[in-house]
């Protein structure tokens, strides 16, 4: 099943007193970024936390957020980071200062800010590890259930466009075949208005005509679009990360219809290959939300 590269998860695990949640939120990219932003005390498990992720979501932006709340009464292990709380009282007085602002700091607004408590007791690296570990499971897990009904909505939109251009690519096909009898009877109606048919030569006649079927012939480049809308259909069905490969693809199918307009010199064939051109350009445009 092909994943979109939006989602949003969010998973949350108990553990000593502790409740961990972390969320994840994702949008397209052409790489595999991630942004994590956590309690400082815990900024050791990034690269963790950094490669778990990573074996399961090959591709896209991610924005990841850790959180920890204590919700046991008993713990008696609450550091207060004064050198931090310190830095804080000081940017606020520059900012009442330099605003003629009301002084309102007061302890509990300043207990609220980020990391000013922490706990003193990081007993085992391990612990907490195991811990967020659980949460971000269950949030890797969310996550790609989202991108999974997101893919699917993708998946569908995607064959109802290739069904189109397939159709297309038939009326191609057929319409091409009428084209050497077309060029023909304007080359004789042609030598017919000069005047010149008794002095027309036969021979050099034929060859013209030859070199125009060759030169016209669009057989080639229909049966690898063909070729090209069968392998996309079957990739769809693949489970994994498959948004470059089908990228590629698309690419494949965009040369070989921009080559049967440039050989094809029929008004009728070229109002079709534009019609094809803007449904594989609205692919393009999908595949760019594909993992």
């Amino acid at each position: 099943m092909i994943r979109s590269m939006t989602g949003y998860g969010r998973g949350k695990f108990e553990d000593n007193g502790r409740e961990y949640t972390v969320e994840i939120k994702t949008i397209n990219h052409r790489y595999n970024d991630i942004s994590i932003k956590m309690p400082r005390y815990l900024n050791f498990l990034e690269d963790k936390i950094r490669q778990y992720i990573t074996k399961q979501i090959s591709r896209g932006k991610m924005e990841v957020y850790v959180t920890v709340k204590n919700i046991s009464s008993s713990s008696k292990n609450i550091a207060v980071d004064k050198a931090l709380a310190g830095e804080y009282v000081s940017q606020m007085r520059d900012l009442i200062e330099m605003y003629d602002l009301k002084d309102d700091i007061s302890v509990s607004s300043l207990m609220r800010l980020p990391d000013i408590i922490t706990n003193s007791d990081i007993e085992d690296e391990e612990l907490y590890w195991n811990a967020i570990k659980g949460a971000l499971e269950i949030a890797i897990n969310s996550l790609i259930s989202a991108k999974e009904i997101e893919g699917e909505k993708l998946k569908l939109d995607i064959d109802k466009r290739l069904h189109v251009i397939s159709e297309y690519v038939d009326i191609v096909k057929e319409k091409s075949a009428d084209l050497l009898e077309e060029y023909k009877t304007k080359l004789q109606n042609r030598i017919n208005e000069l005047g010149v048919s008794s002095i027309v030569d036969e021979n050099r006649l034929g060859m013209e005509i030859v070199l125009f079927a060759d030169k016209s012939s669009i057989c080639e480049e229909v049966t690898r679009l063909n070729s090209h809308i069968t392998s996309l259909r079957n990739m769809l069905e693949v489970t994994g990360p498959i948004g470059k490969k089908i990228d590629f693809l698309v690419q494949e199918m965009n040369r070989e219809t921009n080559t049967i307009g440039s050989k094809a010199n029929s008004i009728g064939i070229t109002n079709y290959v534009v019609e094809m051109k803007n449904e594989i350009e609205n692919i393009r445009e999908q595949v760019q939300n594909i993992e």
